[in-house]
């Protein structure tokens, strides 16, 4: 598969030859889909806990004698039927991740950029990196058009590029070892540098 690579005036300088075997594969969205929960398990702090019977704090007391009131036989105030009492069955501090192996973890990043490949919504500039600071309006200049959200990768982490692009909703940025299939998905458009494409091709062939 080529694609052509855009330069910084929008203008069309090249063609560039995608590798069959990162951009070429023919999507499964099972995959994709095991892949996508792994990442959001991973990020599910698993703090959330309630207090149960044994935990809870109240008065062992016995409430009423055992025989003779006309109620029910109670023990202690921290049971769960009470006001106050622990609750049933509630949510205690666990590990919500999962493990999946590389091996499917690298095969559903490739699937996912072969869904943006096959799709036309994979777009490949000749370099995102800025000597300079750019301003908002100047970077909306330049991929305003493209779609109302985007994801850019590039080799390596810029500042400038992340300033430029903090107050628009729904523009992300991630160096190219930072690129997973939950945000590549998430997003209409994928723009990603030639250098980054050569990175992701060596690390995921």
């Amino acid at each position: 598969m080529k694609l052509n690579i855009i330069d910084k005036t929008n203008q069309i300088t090249g063609e560039l030859q995608l590798s069959d075997d990162v951009f070429g594969l023919v999507p499964r969205k099972d995959i994709m889909s095991r892949v996508v929960l792994w990442q959001l398990a991973k990020r599910r702090s698993g703090t959330h806990s309630t207090k149960g019977k044994s935990t809870v704090h109240g008065t062992t007391r016995k409430c009423v004698r055992q025989k003779g009131s006309g109620g029910a036989r109670h023990g202690s105030k921290k049971a769960v039927q009470f006001r106050g009492g622990g609750i049933v069955f509630g949510p205690v501090v666990r590990e919500h991740s999962f493990s999946i192996t590389k091996k499917v973890r690298k095969l559903g990043l490739r699937m996912a950029l072969s869904t943006k490949a096959r799709s036309g919504d994979l777009v490949v500039v000749d370099t995102l990196q800025q000597k300079t600071a750019i301003k908002t309006k100047e970077f909306m200049g330049r991929f305003g058009r493209q779609a109302k959200t985007a994801l850019f990768v590039d080799t390596e982490k810029d500042e400038r590029i992340l300033n430029a692009i903090s107050n628009i909703v729904g523009y992300d940025f991630v160096p190219q070892l930072g690129a997973n299939v939950y945000d590549i998905i998430r997003k209409e458009k994928l723009i990603i540098s030639v250098e980054a494409i050569k990175a992701l091709e060596s690390r995921l062939v």
